[in-house]
Order: C-alpha cells, then sequence, then structure tokens
C-alpha cells in the first residue's frame, strides 16, 4: 500500500508541475472563463483539483480544422507557384546530377583493389 501511494503522490506532483507550466506558457487567447493570473493562482492553489479544472474548463482546445502548416517548402502549394518553370527544370537537373555522383561514388566503394596483396 505504501508504494502505491508513493506512486500516486510522484504522479500527483508531475501533474500539478505540468498544469502549472502549461497555464504559464498558454497564449492568453486560449485562456477561457477567467483571467491567466487566476488560472495560474489556482493550479498552484489547489494542486490536482486546480489542474483539471484548468486543463477541462480554463484552456481553449485547438480547432480541429485548422490549417496544418507544410513540412517542407516542397510541400508548400505557395512556395511551388512563385518557383519559375526553370527554376523547376534547373532543380530537377541539379537532383538528377547529384544522384549520379552518388552512384558514382558508391561504384567507387564497392570496387575491390586490383592488387590482392595489398
Amino acid at each position: 500500500m505504501p508504494r502505491v501511494l508513493v506512486v500516486l503522490a510522484v504522479v500527483a506532483v508531475a501533474f500539478w508541475v505540468y498544469s502549472i507550466v502549461d497555464a504559464l506558457l498558454t497564449d492568453r487567447g486560449r485562456v477561457r472563463a477567467f483571467p491567466k493570473q487566476v488560472w495560474v493562482a489556482g493550479v498552484v492553489l489547489l494542486p490536482v483539483l486546480g489542474g483539471v479544472l484548468w486543463l477541462v474548463v480554463g484552456k481553449a482546445r485547438r480547432s480541429a480544422g485548422g490549417v496544418r502548416r507544410p513540412i517542407a517548402p516542397d510541400d508548400d502549394p505557395s512556395f511551388l507557384s512563385t518557383l519559375s518553370s526553370d527554376e523547376v527544370a534547373r532543380r530537377a537537373a541539379d537532383d538528377e546530377r547529384l544522384r549520379r555522383l552518388e552512384q558514382e561514388l558508391a561504384d567507387l566503394d564497392d570496387d575491390t583493389p586490383a592488387d590482392p596483396e595489398r
């Protein structure tokens, strides 16, 4: 039984610290019901209950239909539209040249020396 209490205490402290940090770092535009300072004070003064209330009531969720940012410039339609066809062709030629050079380097690495005594 004491082990369970110790584990629960550690989980409660970790949750409390997470809730404090989350309340402090959350943008003011995502805070609901009370001002941000009130939520931070509530989380600090009511460790577990304050954290649960903060996550359920105080922090606005991000909208599911939010704008997703592209991972790389090649995935960004606005970036791709700025490229001219000449630049696209140049990039394709550069990629092909790089692929050939890498293949040549791999072929050189695979070659065994002609003199087996070395």
